[in-house]
């Protein structure tokens, strides 16, 4: 009997994935974000809006994680994520036909939003030793290799955005105290007036220290300011501190990581410089080091999942595995660029050293979250066998011309 009722639920919720999947997500700006949270923060009208969103952005991740391997999806690490979003549309739903005017409906609804913003909490640890379980089990395949980038940035991504919503709901509504204490002109995880190089030396010296830890001694930093908007004037930006913060730090820890293990037995190593400059449309912060540079051949690869220089962390079951090993660093911090269309990305001098440029939108109005969608084209990509390249391939070994003879 139990069984058959676990089965009818499960079909039940197959055809409700079906259902909210076929919607598109529908992307905010952060000027709509900061509009709702300052002038008219009314939890009915989040409530009204996240019982809808939020099964739309699972369930379009959800179709997409059924397109993956096999193998993968039988890891216990992904099936795991899967059940974590499975119980959180189920949580969602509850909500779906009840009464909005209701008070304890919306102190309900807050609740359930926590409980899944906690549930997810290590999603991306999980699903980073999820693929290293497959790798390890299955070796590597190149267009194994290509769907599961292309997935984990989409899947990552819209993690980003859900997160965004459940901490907007939960600082805007969850609790007695309607002001965060710790940051008491934020609207939700918003600052209207974000002091950039503020939260770059909050980095770098958080990352100094670990690097002082490590390596008993740390590079200086030198920041400058360029203010095409007022010259003098300290930069300010509308957006996420701790999206920019994760950004930075992670910049900061693989300049460092690159400059002590180049100038580790010197005396004095040189300083890591940091530039922020905000024009019309952009604010650019240019992290550089002396760490030797990467190679051309090497700048995309520090792009993916599945690569990292650094060794490979233990999993201890009794907490969350680590993020450095696992290679997710650069790639999600180019996501948080991304997500409110901005970018990152990596100019390399090999033999000197690199620059890390970060790219924000400067009007909050064109700051607008970049989410996926399931659909067919999404759909083609997992399935699409990919042919051999239409350039050819360089060989390691010259020919020997003197084989080739004149007609």
């Amino acid at each position: 009997m139990r069984l058959l009722r676990f089965l009818r639920s499960s079909v039940s919720i197959g055809k409700d994935i079906d259902y909210y999947s076929r919607f598109s997500p529908s992307p905010l700006s952060i000027k709509q974000f900061l509009d709702f949270g300052s002038e008219n923060a009314c939890e009915k009208t989040s409530f009204a809006f996240l019982r809808q969103e939020l099964p739309v952005r699972l369930a379009n991740i959800m179709k997409e994680i059924n397109l993956l391997p096999d193998n993968l999806l039988r890891t216990p690490s992904v099936r795991l994520v899967q059940s974590w979003y499975m119980q959180s549309f189920q949580d969602i739903l509850e909500f779906k036909d009840k009464n909005a005017d209701d008070e304890k409906v919306t102190y309900d609804f807050t609740d359930a939003v926590i409980k899944i913003r906690n549930r997810h909490n290590d999603v991306v640890p999980t699903m980073a030793q999820g693929v290293v379980e497959y790798k390890e089990a299955y070796g590597t395949d190149p267009v194994v290799s290509q769907n599961v980038q292309y997935f984990l940035d989409r899947f990552y991504m819209s993690r980003i955005s859900i997160r965004m919503l459940l901490n907007q709901h939960t600082l805007l509504f969850g609790g007695n105290v309607k002001v965060n204490p710790a940051h008491p002109k934020q609207i939700g995880s918003i600052d209207p007036h974000c002091g950039v190089s503020e939260v770059i030396r909050d980095a770098y010296e958080n990352a100094r220290n670990l690097c002082d830890r490590y390596y008993m001694n740390s590079p200086e930093l030198i920041l400058e300011e360029f203010n095409a908007k007022g010259d003098g004037k300290p930069i300010t930006v509308v957006y996420v501190p701790s999206h920019l913060y994760h950004m930075v730090f992670e910049l900061f820890k693989n300049a460092m990581r690159a400059t002590m293990e180049l100038h580790g037995d010197s005396m004095e190593c040189p300083p890591i410089h940091a530039q922020v400059a905000l024009g019309k449309e952009d604010l650019t912060v240019r992290v550089c080091d002396r760490g030797g540079g990467v190679p051309l051949r090497k700048i995309d690869r520090l792009f993916t999942y599945t690569y990292s220089t650094a060794p490979r962390p233990s999993i201890d079951g009794s907490r969350a595995a680590p993020l450095a090993g696992y290679g997710h660093g650069l790639p999600i911090s180019r996501l948080y660029a991304r997500y409110f269309q901005g970018d990152l990305k990596l100019y390399s001098l090999e033999g000197y050293g690199t620059d890390a440029v970060i790219y924000i939108r400067a009007l909050s109005t064109e700051s607008i979250e970049r989410l996926p969608v399931y659909n067919k084209s999404a759909w083609k990509h997992y399935k699409t066998i990919h042919e051999a390249d239409d350039w050819c391939v360089p060989s390691k070994e010259p020919k020997d011309m003197t084989t080739f003879r004149s007609v």
